[in-house]
């Protein structure tokens, strides 16, 4: 691949946008993301999966120059689809996204790391939604999942106003979940995915699922909840984890 790399350490999948130093959200790198994420999906192997970029910044938007190539709004609504597509699959992953990010995430970098289910950010990193400067607004899902983050109020203004913010305000209003100094970003981040990959995949997946489950109708999500707790109940893991706790060992887990 030519704009993302990969690989698989520990059960971690290390995920790096490599088109510095802006790391744009190109069509090429949206085609190579669903591909990766089509093997995090099937990958036993891949347990946690840490999203990164290589240079200044995590990814500072979406390719602009690319924009200057659409030759109409249809094609452009499908450029919108295909983000929307490949971040929802991101959002969707039964293994856990982990963003470490730092510099920027701008626009179509913020948007993607939105779609994952844990950010950590770099002191100092910039965070924001600017589409509305270019004529444009968020198309990749940014309008959706930033007001689920932070609240209605302050996702408006953010949009409306196009103003960055820094990480530590992003800390606050619940957007990232820890802020570290940039050298200690990367390894943060992967001592966060270890703890993670120590689980049950079965009871992650669950989670997961239930999680995505808690924005919707509370007592579909309460029933979906009880189906999840009664299902991991028969399986090995479930006796390996309560067998070990008695034990006063570490659970050795393997999703059965």
């Amino acid at each position: 691949m030519e704009n993302v790399a990969w690989k698989v350490e520990d059960g971690v999948a290390v995920v790096t946008l490599t088109r510095p130093p802006a790391n744009a959200l190109s069509r090429a790198v949206m085609a190579e993301l669903n591909e990766i994420f089509e093997n995090v999906y099937k990958d036993e192997e891949i347990k946690v999966v840490v999203l990164n970029g290589e240079g200044r910044f995590f990814a500072a938007g979406a390719d602009i120059k690319e924009f200057t190539d659409v030759k109409d709004d249809q094609e452009f609504a499908q450029l919108g689809r295909t983000g929307q597509e490949t971040f929802s699959k991101i959002e969707n992953a039964p293994k856990p996204v982990i963003a470490a990010i730092h510099g920027a995430a701008l626009g179509g970098g913020l948007e993607l790391a939105l779609a994952c289910h844990i950010r950590l950010a770099a002191k100092g990193t910039k965070l924001g939604l600017p589409e509305l400067n270019l004529g444009l607004i968020p198309g990749f899902g940014g309008t959706q999942r930033l007001p689920k983050l932070i609240g209605k109020a302050k996702a408006t203004e953010l949009m409306l106003t196009s103003e960055p913010i820094g990480a530590e305000e992003g800390y606050l209003l619940g957007l990232v979940n820890h802020v570290v100094p940039e050298e200690e970003l990367f390894s943060h981040a992967m001592s966060l995915a270890r703890v993670i990959a120590t689980k049950s995949p079965l009871t992650v997946e669950k989670t997961l699922s239930l999680v995505q489950e808690s924005e919707n109708e509370l007592t579909v999500g309460l029933e979906k909840e009880r189906d999840a707790f009664a299902e991991v109940f028969k399986r090995e893991d479930r006796k390996e984890g309560v067998q070990a706790f008695l034990e006063k060992r570490k659970p050795v887990f393997n999703g059965n």
